[in-house]
């Protein structure tokens, strides 16, 4: 997956009570919901493991 502001690839961020999606090049994070029409099936598979993810 590709941050949408620089292309950077995204990585899977586990806060506490949250789950969200962070650039590894610039360090924007994302809300899943704002992402989730780009989900691969590698980072569907890491958010598989998660039983509630949070829209906040």
């Amino acid at each position: 997956m590709e941050c949408l502001k620089c292309r950077g690839d995204l990585e899977v961020l586990r806060l506490c009570s949250r789950v969200r999606m962070r650039c590894t090049n610039c360090g924007k994070e994302y809300h899943i919901h704002e992402v989730a029409d780009q989900l691969d099936s590698h980072t569907e598979k890491i958010l598989e493991k998660y039983n509630v993810i949070i829209y906040d």
